[in-house]
C-alpha cells in the first residue's frame, strides 16, 4: 500500500514543482502549464500507480477541459480526441487483431513450432531468425508497425509458451528475450532503408526545403548499413548478455516442436485463410504505399498502411477467420488503444503550445562557441533523446527536425550534409526509448514479457548504444563519403 501511495503521489508532485516554478523567458504560462502536466503523465507512466491507459485519459482530460492547447472550450476537446483519428494508432489496434486470428487459427502455434523445429536448439538462435526475419521485409514495408507489430509479433508470441514462459514469473525464461529482441531489432532495420519508416521519406523532404539537400534512396543505404548492419548483427547478441534468457540451449525442444507438428496434422481451412490473408497484407504493405512501385489500373501508393490492415481485419471477420465477440473481448488491444490515443494528442499538445521549438532554441543558444563537430554531436544526441516528449516519430521530425538542422547550418565550418544525414538515419532508432516511442512499441509492451521498468531501463541503455554507434561510426565514415 505504501509502495502504491508513493507512485501514485510522485506525478502529482512533479506536477505541483513544475506548476508553481518560476515562468522560464520566452514561454507562455499556458505552454510552461501544459509541460508540467505532460512531465506529470510521463512521470506516472514509468511509475504507473494505475493503468497507463487510465493516465493517459487523465492526463488529457485534464489539458482537454483546461484549455491548456486550445482556446475554446470545443476545440479543446476536439484536440484532446485528436489521437483517435491517428493512423498509426488503428494499426496498432488492427495488428492486435492480426494476432487473435494467429491464436485462434493455430497458424501462429504452427509458424512457431516450424521456427523452434530448426532454430530452437538455441535461444540464440531465435534471436538470429527474427532479427533476419525483420531485416528480409524491411525494404519493402514502409512501417515497422504493420513489419514488426503486424507480421512478426503473433508468430513471435506464439514461441515462449511452447517453452513454459508466459507473462509474469516465468517470463524471463525466454519470452523477455525475443520480445525485447524483436522490438530493439525493427528500431535498426528503421533506419537502415528510406522504406522501412514512413518518416523516414518525410524526413528527406524536410531536409531538402530546409537545407536545399537532396538524399536517394541508394544514398541512405550507402550511409545507413555501415552502422546499421554491426547493430543488427549485435542487438541479439546484445540482448542475450544484458538481458539474459533463463533457458540458453534446449536440444530436446526441437525434436518436442517436430512432433508437435505432426500431432497438428494437416494445415486447416481456417489456418490456410488466415495465411492468405497475411500474405495479402504483406503485399500490399509493400506495393501500396510505395511511390516506387506501380501496379496496371491502380498506380503508386494507392492504400496507405493503415488502410491495409482495416481491410484484412474486415476480411478476417467476413471469412469467418474471428467473430466480432474475439475482438471485444480482447482487452489487450482496447486498452492500448486508448493509451497510445492519448499519448498522441499529449505528445501534439507539446509541440502545438510552442514548448518543443523553445527548448530546442534554447538548447541552440547554449552551444555558441563550441567546436562544429562537438555542435554537431550534441544537436544529434539532443534530436535523439528529446524524442521522450513524442508518440509519434513523423511528429517529431516535423516539428524538431526543421529546428536543429536549421540551428547546425548557421554554425560556420559544420558538415551540413553529414549532419543531415546523421539526424535522418537516428530516426528509426530513438523509437527503442519508450512504451511510447513508435507503433511497435505498445504491442510489445502489452505483451507482458517486459516489465515495466525493465522497458524504461532497456529503452535508455538501448537508446544510449544506438546513439553511441550512430556518432561513433558514422560521423567518420560519412565524413570521408561526403568530405
Amino acid at each position: 500500500m505504501r509502495s502504491a501511495g508513493w507512485r501514485a503521489a510522485a506525478p502529482l508532485v512533479v506536477w505541483l514543482v513544475l506548476f508553481l516554478s518560476p515562468l522560464p523567458a520566452g514561454l507562455e504560462q499556458n505552454a510552461w502549464s501544459y509541460f508540467a502536466l505532460f512531465a506529470a503523465v510521463v512521470v506516472g507512466l514509468i511509475l504507473e500507480p494505475i493503468p497507463a491507459a487510465a493516465i493517459g485519459l487523465i492526463g488529457v482530460t485534464a489539458a482537454g477541459i483546461g484549455r491548456l492547447v486550445e482556446t475554446s472550450p470545443s476545440a479543446s476537446i476536439t484536440w484532446a480526441l485528436s489521437g483517435f483519428q491517428d493512423r498509426t494508432v488503428w494499426l496498432i489496434f488492427g495488428a492486435f487483431v492480426f494476432s487473435i486470428g494467429y491464436d485462434k487459427t493455430g497458424l501462429g502455434r504452427r509458424l512457431a513450432l516450424r521456427l523452434v523445429r530448426a532454430l530452437g536448439g538455441r535461444t540464440l538462435g531465435l534471436g538470429y531468425a527474427i532479427a533476419l526475419a525483420d531485416l528480409a521485409l524491411a525494404p519493402g514495408t514502409p512501417s515497422n508497425t504493420a513489419r514488426s507489430a503486424g507480421t512478426l509479433f503473433p508468430v513471435i508470441r506464439s514461441i515462449p509458451g511452447l517453452y513454459g514462459s508466459e507473462p509474469g514469473p516465468s517470463a524471463r525464461r525466454i519470452g523477455s528475450y525475443l520480445m525485447w529482441t524483436a522490438f530493439a531489432v525493427t528500431a535498426v532495420t528503421s533506419s537502415m532503408f528510406v522504406t522501412a519508416l514512413a518518416p523516414n521519406a518525410a524526413a528527406l523532404a524536410l531536409v531538402k526545403q530546409t537545407a536545399g539537400l537532396d538524399v536517394t534512396w541508394t544514398q541512405w543505404l550507402a550511409g545507413s548499413w555501415p552502422i546499421g548492419v554491426p547493430l543488427l548483427a549485435l542487438v541479439p547478441l546484445l540482448v542475450y548478455v544484458l538481458y539474459p534468457p533463463g533457458i540458453e540451449a534446449s536440444p530436446e525442444v526441437p525434436a518436442w516442436a517436430a512432433r508437435e507438428l505432426r500431432g497438428m496434422g494437416a494445415i486447416t481451412r481456417q489456418e490456410l485463410l488466415m495465411a492468405a490473408l497475411v500474405v495479402l497484407a504483406v503485399f500490399l504493405w509493400v506495393v501500396g504505399a510505395n511511390p516506387d512501385i506501380a501496379l496496371p489500373l491502380l498506380g503508386s501508393q494507392f492504400i496507405d498502411a493503415t488502410g491495409v490492415v482495416l481491410l484484412a481485419n474486415t476480411l478476417m471477420l467476413v471469412t469467418g477467420v474471428v467473430a466480432w465477440d474475439d475482438i471485444l473481448g480482447h482487452k489487450a488491444a482496447w486498452n492500448v488503444l486508448v493509451w497510445f490515443a492519448t499519448l498522441v494528442a499529449l505528445a501534439d499538445g507539446l509541440n502545438r503550445v510552442g514548448f518543443v521549438t523553445w527548448a530546442a532554441r534554447g538548447f541552440a543558444a547554449r552551444l555558441v562557441g563550441v567546436p562544429p563537430l562537438t555542435v554537431m554531436a550534441l544537436l544529434v544526441a539532443f534530436f535523439f533523446f528529446v524524442h521522450y516528449m513524442f508518440a509519434s516519430l513523423t511528429a517529431h521530425a516535423a516539428a524538431v527536425l526543421p529546428v536543429v538542422l536549421a540551428t547546425g547550418m548557421a554554425v560556420p565550418g559544420l558538415p551540413v550534409r553529414v549532419f543531415a544525414l546523421l539526424l535522418v538515419h537516428s530516426l528509426g532508432m530513438m523509437g527503442v526509448l519508450t512504451p511510447y516511442a513508435t507503433g511497435p512499441a505498445p504491442v510489445y509492451y502489452a505483451s507482458g514479457y517486459v516489465s515495466r521498468r525493465d522497458f524504461w531501463v532497456l529503452g535508455l541503455v538501448f537508446g544510449t548504444i544506438y546513439l553511441v554507434a550512430l556518432l561513433g561510426i558514422g560521423v567518420p565514415y560519412l565524413t570521408a563519403m561526403n568530405p
